[in-house]
């Protein structure tokens, strides 16, 4: 398959523009995916975009990742309903750091290759550049109209925030950077969520005006679930791919916990594996559903890819002794077992408040597993609680020093898949 052919299969592409297929196949082509550095670690959400540039660079062409060192002191209106907070010149330094060293996990940068890839900072450009020279030099190729027709700006008019001039003027700046990559890096090609087909045109648009030259972009779909959930978040927040934000076993337990048709969709878009591996691991996951073998798959490839085959084991064994080991009593678990469940928030506790003894909504608030007493009344009423894997039925509940597991711990579960260990001091 031609690499557009394996992105289709994969359902990888949603827009594309007339001609990028001619030009990937004519000549190795530079191509690159914008992230902005909002936060000092990517997301899963930002896992799709990765994967574009690696399958361009498989595939013989050249990919650049740019961090919006300058873009996100702006900020960008496509998808969102009201503007976000600028970032301060400090929090995006530390932002990019972060962002920078983990998309040199994912690609090939040894210069030793024709294709190596480039990390490029697009503050590194736009810093030189005054404003009246670049409402002069680039501002007057893009008029209103066109800016104003992209469905991010006429959301945000439409609506009750309305748009700043600073927002507006992103998918200006965006352009501007596919200008520069265009005559600087002879990049011909922009990657992205389907969200930011507008912005990726202007910069086509602004390449043709200004230079004459023909580029060419094409738009991933945005990724969704099936129960309309918001894709890449928990209870718990966002799924991070640093692993002091979201441990390698919650992240595990993030693509293990996919339905089966999320499932099915997801194995194509954020593994590596072939046609053939995946129509088998379908055949055999649809023979016995309940054996999970799609999610357990995406789960561990998953894993492994963004934090290796150590971590993966771990997170692997974390999941063996907390799920599959159910019918054993918490009891039979040993100190070593309780200190190594990886990625379990451990909650500390004064030993004389079971001495004393406690109920469990007070247990539940006083160590933070709920916010508060109220919450936790809801949550044990719902039968959403088990301590030391036995279900709690009533908010009369009582703790005390006897249920300390190696005398030291209680293990508390909250609804079907968050744990708990809470130590005794």
């Amino acid at each position: 398959m031609t690499l557009l052919e394996e992105l289709r299969w994969r359902g990888m592409i949603q827009d594309i523009m007339p001609g990028t297929e001619d030009q990937l196949n004519r000549e190795m082509t530079t191509g690159y995916v914008g992230f902005d550095p909002t936060a000092d670690s990517l997301h899963i959400g930002s896992l799709v975009p990765i994967l574009l540039l690696v399958h361009l660079q498989r595939a013989g062409h050249k990919p650049i990742a740019l961090i919006g060192g300058a873009t996100g002191m702006v900020g960008d209106p496509s998808g969102k309903s009201e503007e976000r907070n600028l970032l301060d010149e400090q929090t995006l330094d530390k932002n990019i750091r972060g962002v920078r060293t983990q998309l040199e996990k994912f690609l090939d940068f040894r210069p030793d290759i024709p294709n190596a890839a480039l990390l490029v900072n697009n503050y590194d450009w736009f810093k030189g550049i005054g404003f009246i020279d670049f409402l002069r030099d680039t501002g007057k190729h893009i008029t209103v109209n066109y800016m104003m027709a992209k469905d991010s700006v006429k959301k945000r008019i439409e609506g009750d925030t309305g748009i700043s001039y600073t927002e507006f003027a992103y998918q200006l700046m965006q352009g501007y950077d596919f200008y520069w990559l265009y005559n600087h890096l002879n990049c011909k090609l922009q990657m992205g969520g389907s969200d930011q087909w507008g912005n990726m045109t202007t910069g086509t648009e602004l390449i043709r005006r200004k230079c004459g030259g023909q580029a060419f972009v094409f738009t991933t779909p945005l990724v969704t679930k099936a129960d309309g959930g918001k894709f890449g978040k928990t209870e718990t927040g966002n799924v991070w791919l640093a692993a002091e934000k979201t441990s390698p076993y919650q992240f595990y337990q993030f693509w293990l916990n996919a339905s089966d048709t999320d499932a099915q969709k997801w194995i194509r878009l954020f593994t590596f594996l072939d046609k053939a591996a995946i129509t088998e691991l379908e055949n055999a996951h649809e023979k016995d559903p309940s054996k999970r073998i799609l999610q357990k798959q995406l789960a561990a490839s998953l894993t492994e890819y963004v934090h290796g085959p150590e971590a993966l084991q771990t997170a692997q064994i974390t999941t063996e002794k907390l799920f599959a080991q159910q019918s054993a009593p918490a009891e039979s678990l040993s100190r070593e077992d309780l200190l190594s469940i990886e990625g379990v928030v451990t909650c500390p506790l004064e030993r004389r408040l079971l001495e004393q003894g406690i109920d469990v909504v007070s247990l539940l608030a006083v160590t933070g597993i709920l916010p508060s007493k109220g919450e936790a009344r809801k949550m044990v009423l719902a039968g959403g609680i088990s301590i030391n894997r036995k279900k709690i039925e009533g908010i009369d509940f009582q703790l005390d020093d006897k249920l300390l597991l190696q005398h030291e711990f209680i293990l508390v579960q909250r609804g079907k898949k968050t744990y708990y260990l809470i130590q005794a001091t």
